[in-house]
């Protein structure tokens, strides 16, 4: 278990136990893998979980688009207030319907964006971040079920936000995001499924491939990558890359956004033994390792959120509150947004 998950876990029970944002129901503890802890909620409550603003909409969005809950059951989110996915949900789930917001949000990052455009119209009109986003195609070649019907969420590769816009230019461009939370990793291959699958032979095509879009001289061999989060961000990478050459919802650009919290230090750690050498941070590490450097960024939580003018965007005040007393870390220290610069491209 990592430090921050470890001082995360107190920070939320006490939340949980005086926040007016949940239910008398929802204080006590909640069972998880079979222990009950205080920082989970009871799990006929688990959907007080999501920001109640948002709660409603979020849960009826994934039910329809039958998009999985991490942890979750039935429509339910995870009853664990440490959920990385709630997380996501929670901080990005109030931009959906709010382009001036979103536009605001994003522009830090992406100077020159101009227009947001919905991905899934179709299916939700209006809803500005898509999540768990898997591409309309299969480009991984992962295993799909006899149904062969893909999921969004579980058992294949998923983006847990997406967002298209357009730049001043005319350009067109879907930001896959990979959100972290309290996420730490070990030096554990993952190169075998528990399932007893080869998973290098799923994705070898893909790094085999002569416009493959990782920089493969630095590497010692392809098994280095098997080891979180490398094994994350390469696939991520792989399906921002086949988006794009598909033009995928006639994007030129597909690329990754990577959104951490700074606090999170157990995150950094260069889990691949030999990809050491490379960098002091798995980020530093994947930057040099992605051919196209815009492509991939990465921009911490606090950086991302801490510098939004909340007073200039209507109906983000109760938002605003419920994150910052829940995720306290957020603005905590003004160290950390001196420290923090927002990548430019």
């Amino acid at each position: 278990m990592g430090q921050f998950l470890e001082a995360e876990k107190p920070r939320q029970a006490a939340f949980k136990a005086g926040s007016p944002h949940f239910s008398e129901a929802a204080r006590g503890q909640g069972l998880y893998r079979g222990k009950r802890y205080p920082f989970c909620l009871p799990q006929e409550r688990a959907e007080e979980n999501l920001f109640s603003d948002i709660r409603e909409d979020a849960l009826g969005y994934f039910e329809r688009l039958e998009i999985k809950w991490h942890d979750g059951r039935d429509r339910d989110p995870s009853n664990h207030l440490c959920d990385s996915q709630v997380c996501c949900v929670n901080f990005l789930f109030p931009f959906a319907r709010r382009p001036h917001a979103l536009i605001e949000l994003l522009r830090p990052v992406f100077p020159t964006i101009h227009r947001l455009l919905p991905m899934e119209e179709d299916k939700a009109p209006g809803q500005l971040v898509s999540f768990e986003w898997i591409g309309e195609d299969n480009y991984l070649g992962e295993k799909v079920p006899r149904s062969g019907k893909r999921t969004r969420g579980a058992n294949f590769t998923s983006a847990d936000a997406a967002v298209m816009f357009e730049h001043e230019n005319g350009l067109r461009q879907i930001v896959l995001t990979e959100w972290k939370y309290t996420e730490s990793y070990g030096s554990t291959s993952l190169k075998k499924a528990p399932s007893g699958t080869n998973r290098t032979e799923i994705y070898a095509p893909l790094y085999d491939d002569a416009d493959c879009p990782l920089n493969r001289s630095l590497l010692s061999s392809f098994d280095d990558l098997f080891y979180e989060p490398f094994y994350q961000l390469m696939r991520q990478q792989f399906l921002a890359h086949k988006m794009e050459k598909a033009h995928e919802l006639q994007a030129n650009v597909v690329s990754v956004l990577h959104i951490a919290p700074a606090h999170n230090s157990d995150f950094r750690n260069v889990t691949s033994p030999r990809l050491r050498p490379l960098g002091t941070s798995a980020i530093d590490v994947w930057k040099r390792l992605v051919r196209t450097p815009d492509r991939f960024r990465s921009v911490s939580t606090e950086a991302l959120f801490g510098g939004l003018d909340v007073g200039g965007l209507p109906g983000l005040a109760p938002w605003w509150q419920y994150i910052n007393q829940r995720y306290s870390w957020l603005h905590r220290g003004d160290q950390w947004h001196r420290r923090q610069s927002i990548e430019r491209p």
